[in-house]
């Protein structure tokens, strides 16, 4: 596929996690942060550090670089 689509669904309790992903020649190194203490929902959704419209994936790309994806749990 062209897109890796972020739904985590985690205990309201961790603060977060991280996690890489490799998509071909790509890396995908994902940060997700749980400031309000919530189990799922997206509030916001950035790669290499540039907001994303559509909070329900990444596009992705086979580009032999290292990006980076932020996602913050919440409620939008």
């Amino acid at each position: 596929g062209s897109r890796l689509m972020i739904d985590p669904c985690i205990p309201a309790a961790w603060p977060g996690f991280t996690v890489t992903f490799r998509h071909r020649s790509a890396r995908y190194e994902i940060a997700v942060e749980n400031p309000g203490g919530v189990c799922r929902g997206v509030a916001a959704l950035e790669l290499d550090g540039v907001a994303l419209a559509d909070r329900s994936g990444v596009p992705l790309a086979d580009d032999s670089q290292v990006h980076h994806v932020r996602v913050v749990l919440g409620v939008a």
